[in-house]
């Protein structure tokens, strides 16, 4: 075992919120209030969390099993670890119980009560990595928005409710940021996913633009599937598009939190556009300096 392998086993709490480092949008950055970024480290500590589950992607040495209570042999079973994690979300919500056993679920419980936030969005970010062990392809663009609807759009909802902010105008704009920044990271993750048996491409837009699953196999894109991949990611910006008026509705601090998650989609798909929509090598990530320039043009209501 590697010594950044043996720190991540010896602290997986701390191993999945680092992960926040490279994310395509900031988390809880430094100009945010310390309430609201502890706030926010607790809701990121759970999302993470939730999908390296999902995605088998846990710290080494099976310490996040043992947390929720999964024996060894069962730790590779995620349907149960999922099972597991959602029995210890209860236990955050349960007031006289004693308390859920594993530590990113114990930072999310005083997040809860200082907010009085609803299980409902934590439940579905655990079903849709349910729903990621059971479907692994999507026939249309519609279910897969239902997916992001699961996914994705209950973390733009949590954020909202963590600062105070949330209004069903507001949390329809975060929808469609959240449905997009899925999107994007689908788009970036091509190659990644197909090898996880997983292709979130929609089968009808792929008939169209005349791909086949084993041209998102080849070390790299083709034209049809570039097209593919632009296509999709038009969808996203225009998604982006619809979603920036959140950001005049709010002021301050947030106002610049939220142009950070629009700033990050948008330098995401430029910097898939500069690699001439070539996805398939490895997924193509904007630098600082983009995401700078990005998220000022964004502050500036432009781009």
């Amino acid at each position: 075992m590697t010594p950044v392998a043996a720190a991540r086993a010896a602290d997986p709490e701390r191993a999945t919120l680092d992960k926040a480092a490279d994310e395509n949008f900031p988390v809880a950055p430094f100009f945010l209030p310390r309430s609201w970024r502890d706030d926010l480290m607790a809701v990121y500590g759970f999302a993470r969390l939730v999908d390296d589950i999902g995605d088998g992607d846990l710290a080494p040495g099976g310490a996040d099993a043992r947390l929720l209570g999964v024996s060894e042999e069962d730790a590779g079973d995620r349907l149960l670890l999922l099972d597991a994690f959602e029995a210890d979300l209860h236990r955050v919500f349960d007031p006289a119980g004693p308390g859920p056993g594993h530590p990113l679920l114990r930072r999310l419980r005083p997040t809860v009560r200082r907010h009085a936030l609803t299980p409902g969005p934590f439940l579905g970010l655990i079903a849709a990595n349910r729903q990621d062990q059971l479907v692994k392809r999507y026939e249309t663009h519609d279910d897969l928005l239902a997916y992001c609807e699961l996914s994705a759009n209950p973390v733009g909802r949590l954020v909202l409710a963590v600062t105070g902010t949330s209004t069903p105008e507001r949390i329809r704009r975060s929808d469609a940021i959240c449905t997009a920044l899925q999107i994007v990271e689908h788009l970036q993750d091509v190659a990644e996913d197909l090898g996880r048996d997983r292709v979130y491409l929609p089968a009808a837009d792929m008939k169209r633009f005349h791909v086949q699953e084993a041209d998102l196999a080849a070390a790299t894109a083709g034209a049809s599937v570039r097209a593919l991949v632009a296509y999709q990611a038009e969808r996203a910006r225009e998604l982006l598009n619809e979603g920036a008026p959140l950001m005049g509705s709010v002021h301050g601090r947030l106002r610049l939190l939220l142009a950070g998650f629009v700033a990050g989609g948008r330098a995401a798909l430029r910097a898939i556009a500069a690699a001439e929509y070539d996805v398939l090598p490895g997924p193509p990530k904007p630098g600082k300096v983009q995401l700078l320039r990005e998220a000022g043009v964004t502050l500036r209501g432009k781009g």
